[in-house]
């Protein structure tokens, strides 16, 4: 739902808010005294002039100004809009955003496309339960050391064999081929008529910060060498490849406070490494890592440790993000760099 957000709600949220802890999980805090020191993110400095104080619930850089409440941190540092960091804040503290009457054309667009997102994660997740072609898939994740508990975990699905799977199940809850097609799951035929992306694959949902399916990987099953192993969702109003990061969500949810994030190379990687444990592992969507995958990486954690496949091409992929890095790194922000024997890979 989406509309204006009442302003007693906003006083009331920042009340219930803890603004150390905000903050503390985003950039290392120490305490002084009655407040909280570090080296100010929003410049660059060697001597500690960003305090943070837990009675005021406020901070203040003596250094550059910066200074504000836990939700102007926020909107500052992760580069949030308004309502983005509202509820960013009240997901933290159990809290239901409400909101009044009216509402934007563009922010009921986007609502629309979020829910549409939703119903095809759940279409997925019953056809890897249901489908009487699933049990190659699961039988393909058992190969590969996943639990079951672990698939769940990761909302993983199947997109049966077929070329209208998907167009007919959401039909009927609703959804136009229209929608369908602005969210990327859909592909319009040049003769008229649409056909399913993805078919006959393993589906992993990807998810934004907040929670909210934006787009799909897809791992091929069927071994076609016409076909790409993996495919990914194309760009549509709600996904850009090149800022999102798979994985993510998942990893803030496993550790409330992350000391650093491990970049790998693929959804695999990622889900394997959780299934041993290793709860903090993000992948690229298929692209080189840019520099918005590291200013995500770099708001939520101080280190990124890049581990991609032990082959040339892996090595390649660790020197495009060295040359990205570079230019982003700054006081406090660290990456390094773990590279595995020839032909082995993190998962």
């Amino acid at each position: 739902m989406a509309g204006r957000i009442p302003s007693s709600f906003i006083d009331e949220l920042l009340v219930r808010v803890d603004i150390v802890s905000v903050i503390d999980s985003r950039v290392q805090l120490k305490k002084t005294g009655h407040e909280y020191q570090a080296c100010c993110p929003f410049h660059n400095e060697k001597t500690a002039s960003f305090t943070v104080s837990p009675d005021k619930q406020f901070y203040h850089c003596f250094g550059c100004g910066a200074h504000g409440s836990a939700l102007g941190f926020l909107m500052d540092y992760e580069h949030m809009a308004f309502v983005e960091a509202v509820e960013e804040l009240a997901a933290g503290v159990g809290m239901e955003v409400p909101r009044e009457k009216g509402q934007s054309n563009e922010e009921r667009g986007y609502q629309a496309l979020y829910d549409v997102m939703e119903k095809v994660a759940r279409f997925y997740s019953e056809q890897l339960r249901q489908h009487s072609e699933a049990l190659r898939a699961t039988d393909y994740l058992k190969n590969r050391g996943l639990s079951g508990e672990i698939a769940a975990q990761f909302e993983l699905g199947f997109a049966p064999p077929g070329w209208d799977n998907l167009i007919k199940a959401l039909a009927e809850k609703g959804v136009s081929s229209e929608q369908l097609v602005q969210v990327g799951m859909l592909v319009k035929k040049d003769s008229g008529g649409f056909y399913d992306r993805f078919r006959d694959r393993i589906m992993f949902p990807i998810r934004d910060t907040r929670g909210r399916v934006i787009a799909f990987g897809g791992r091929q099953l069927d071994g076609d060498p016409k076909s790409p192993k993996y495919l990914n969702s194309s760009e549509t109003p709600i996904f850009h490849k090149g800022r999102e990061l798979y994985g993510l969500y998942q990893a803030r949810k496993a550790e409330r406070k992350l000391e650093r994030l491990l970049v790998v190379e693929g959804y695999m990687d990622v889900v394997s490494l959780a299934q041993f444990g290793v709860r903090n592992a993000v992948a690229t969507l298929g692209t080189a890592t840019t520099k918005d995958h590291l200013e995500r990486l770099f708001r939520v954690v101080p280190q990124a440790v890049f581990c991609f496949d032990g082959d040339r091409a892996g090595r390649q992929a660790a020197w495009r993000a060295l040359e990205n890095a570079l230019p982003v790194l700054s006081e406090g922000r660290q990456i390094n760099f773990m590279f595995l024997p020839d032909g082995e890979d993190p998962d």
